[in-house]
């Protein structure tokens, strides 16, 4: 039986030092939206450096509008590349993609930071820097896990086709890109921070906007006007009833450390415009957890006739009904079965390298799967090395250790997932030590 899985082991560990530097490198290049090329040179060079065939392009906008799916605050990526690089298989084996995305989000109040934002700091074991949880650390995984197979004579029957995506933040359109480019395959393994715990379901979730109408009125004769601040108050209410309608359903034992599987949250609300005037006008923005299994159109359709039944709560709404709105960013909603094989190959290499079963829940946040599922056809998982709750939080931080565990054990999972067609005779030669130096 080939000696494989302690050579990527030694592999892992001599490396260390390279991989810890092309993150800090990747987390010193900023990239947020709209800067994304200068990470995203880095990362091609990488794999050109590896011999993968890398594709590099600026997403069509005015293409993209044209699919349902599409959401972006912009119409053109202009600075803005998406990285393929392919490590093309021997033939007849599966395929897979690893994807991940290269933007982050913004770094916020600088005072919060021990650190500034994109410095890659390096303190007891954690590299500190933003995007480096989310999730530049995973892409690390995912090329260092590509790279031990390749410098280990590992040939792969399956094709790995490496994602370097922008736009996950605001919606996925740098993952709609690469599906519409024509990337697919049998499966996708994507590296955001779930504390290395495994993900088969993702939430989807959509911003919505309803509008609370009221009648003015003097302040001083308010009682002849019809406040909607308050008349907001009893929408919030309904909405909340709503809440705890959808999750009474859900189950599912994945969600069983979840408090609220699928939350709906209320994050902007304005209304009024003259402090002696009663306001006639509320607006309410929120988001809608949508749950794995859920579509989008069917979560709609809930809210849409919930707020119908408000008229039954407070008879003003029976002439004013709240109006509905659907608008900005959104997630699609993914699942793949827990006994699906690559969930079983993922599971086993886990045991392997970790020595003990992995955690195994449902995403509580939106992720490019569920794009790469419904859209791409390839069912997807989420498994990576970052800190669930330091993602875009300030002094964002990473555990190298788990970074490289991460990589090992991708590494492992795309010999089982793929196949292999040889393995050269040559071992791989462990680098010296510094005292045999």
């Amino acid at each position: 039986m080939p000696d494989f899985k302690k050579r990527i082991n030694q592999w892992i560990k001599d490396h260390r030092e390279e991989g810890t530097d092309l993150l800090q490198r990747l987390v010193q290049a900023p990239s947020t939206q709209g800067n994304e090329a200068d990470a995203q040179a880095i990362v091609a060079q990488k794999l050109e450096e590896m011999g993968l065939k890398v594709d590099i392009w600026e997403p069509n906008g005015g293409e993209l509008k044209k699919h349902s799916y599409f959401y972006s605050p912009r119409s053109e990526f202009s600075n803005s590349p998406n990285v393929v690089g392919i490590m093309k298989g021997t033939g007849g084996g599966r395929s897979i993609i690893l994807n991940g995305h290269i933007d982050v989000v913004p770094d916020g109040d600088r005072d919060q930071w021990d650190d500034d934002p994109y410095s890659g700091a390096i303190k007891n074991g954690k590299m500190f820097g933003r995007g480096v949880t989310d999730m530049k650390g995973g892409n690390v995984s995912l090329i260092l896990a590509m790279q031990a197979l390749k410098e280990n004579g590992i040939h792969l029957k399956g094709d790995v086709i490496f994602q370097s995506v922008i736009e996950e933040e605001s919606g996925g359109a740098g993952t709609l890109a690469a599906v519409l480019r024509g990337y697919k395959a049998d499966a996708a393994l994507i590296p955001e921070p779930t504390n290395m715990r495994i993900f088969p379901k993702q939430q989807g979730s959509m911003w919505f906007r309803v509008l609370v109408k009221g009648r003015s009125a003097h302040g001083g004769t308010r009682y002849e006007g019809v406040s909607a601040i308050e008349k907001s108050m009893t929408v919030i209410n309904h909405i909340r009833a709503l809440e705890e309608k959808r999750n009474a359903r859900i189950s599912d034992p994945l969600y069983q450390n979840t408090p609220i599987p699928i939350p709906i949250n209320l994050g902007v609300i304005e209304g009024g415009n003259w402090p002696s005037s009663v306001p006639d006008l509320v607006k309410i923005e929120g988001r809608m957890g949508v749950a794995p299994e859920e579509t989008m159109e069917q979560a709609k359709n809930e809210m849409a006739n919930w707020l119908l039944q408000i008229k039954e709560v407070d008879e003003w709404f029976k002439d004013h009904p709240p109006v509905l709105e659907w608008f900005g960013a959104r997630w699609v909603p993914g699942a793949i079965d827990v006994e699906h094989e690559l969930m079983n190959t993922l599971v086993n290499q886990f045991r392997q390298v970790a020595g003990q079963d992995p955690v195994i829940e449902a995403s509580p946040w939106g992720t490019d799967g569920g794009l790469l599922t419904h859209v791409g056809e390839t069912p997807s998982i989420v498994f990576g090395p970052g800190v669930t709750e330091v993602a875009h939080y300030p002094n964002e931080y990473i555990l190298l250790d788990n970074v490289f565990a991460t990589a090992e054990i991708i590494a492992l999972t795309l010999i089982q997932w793929c196949g292999i067609e040889q393995l050269q005779d040559e071992p791989y030669v462990a680098l010296a030590s510094n005292d045999e130096k």
